[in-house]
């Protein structure tokens, strides 16, 4: 099969195509017929091994699995001896590993039925980022109906999936993206957004009961003073800083939490089958669209990788794979 793939750590450009053997797979595992690979800031991290807490999942030392992406859609082209509920020729989306290829391995529970009246480019955006953001709001900010959320990075990869959950759960949205996505995130449901070029959402002060930073460029107390004395901060960014620095700024806030009337969280986002099928029922009764930014075919993922490193994607960036 076709793949991209790296047999050690660095720049994306060490990304070459080459043809290797099939996963193999486990009883619970199926084999996809990958027609669309989702791409997020995630899948550089593991190409370049750092921060170096990335290769506790790919290898410590090289990477054990070469093929970069997480996220697919396609057909189910082979099921492992204990696979009871899929079965092949069925149309899924999910988490698998090395989805970067022709075909790829996923495990039963991390795969369900494609949401209706989508394709597999819009199939395949969704799982980890809609899962973070689902994650991020629903579990990290326990968001409730009624609540004001602000989400900075609203026009990213994930802030496009938080904008509409968060409306989906009754929450007054402000989005905060640039004066060219503006439009963007008024039209996925938000009621205010913030031109972060022209204003700093930090000078309002305790203006909203939870935030979530996607970005994290504004100082930690500044970011504080616009939460309610209550509030919530929910910090998802690995980006902008490296070493002793990053490892501060990941430790900090959590450390400071316990101390405060506020609370802040980080939080870990794993694939499941429950909460796949939260975001299909989602996308079918219409409150919840993918948002593409651009679609590149497999031959040109180092460029599509590019575009996500580079910070300046609006929505999603999928690969797609011929039929």
């Amino acid at each position: 099969m076709r793949a991209i793939i790296h047999d050690t750590y660095g720049p994306l450009e060490n990304l070459e195509r080459r043809d290797i053997e099939p996963p193999k797979l486990g009883e619970r595992d199926v084999l996809v017929r990958v027609r669309a690979a989702g791409l997020h800031i995630g899948d550089v991290f593991a190409i370049r091994g750092t921060p170096f807490l990335v290769r506790m999942a790919t290898g410590l030392r090289r990477p054990s699995y070469g093929v970069p992406g997480f996220d697919l859609a396609g057909t189910v082209a082979a099921v492992g001896s204990n696979v009871t509920r899929l079965a092949v020729g069925d149309e899924i989306f999910g988490a698998g590993q090395g989805t970067a290829a022709e075909f790829a391995r996923a495990g039963e529970d991390q795969v369900v039925p494609m949401p209706a009246g989508l394709t597999f480019e819009q199939a395949a955006s969704i799982p980890t980022s809609g899962l973070a953001a689902l994650h991020g709001l629903r579990d990290a900010g326990r968001l409730q109906a009624g609540q004001k959320v602000l989400i900075n990075g609203a026009s990213g990869g994930v802030g496009t999936f938080e904008v509409q959950i968060a409306k989906a759960f009754g929450a007054h949205v402000t989005g905060v993206a640039s004066t060219a996505n503006l439009e963007l995130v008024r039209s996925l449901g938000a009621d205010e957004v913030i031109d972060y070029t022209r204003a700093d959402f930090t000078a309002r002060r305790g203006a909203w009961d939870v935030i979530v930073d996607n970005v994290e460029n504004r100082p930690l107390g500044a970011v504080r003073r616009a939460l309610t004395p209550t509030g919530t901060l929910v910090l998802n960014s690995g980006t902008g800083a490296s070493g002793l620095r990053m490892l501060i700024r990941m430790i900090r806030p959590i450390a400071l939490s316990p101390f405060s009337s506020q609370t802040m969280r980080r939080y870990l986002s794993n694939p499941n089958q429950a909460d796949l099928l939260v975001l299909k029922g989602m996308v079918d009764s219409g409150q919840l669209r993918p948002v593409i930014d651009r679609t590149y075919p497999l031959d040109d993922a180092v460029a599509a990788l590019q575009r996500i490193a580079a910070g300046h994607a609006r929505g999603k960036v999928v690969l797609a794979m011929p039929a």
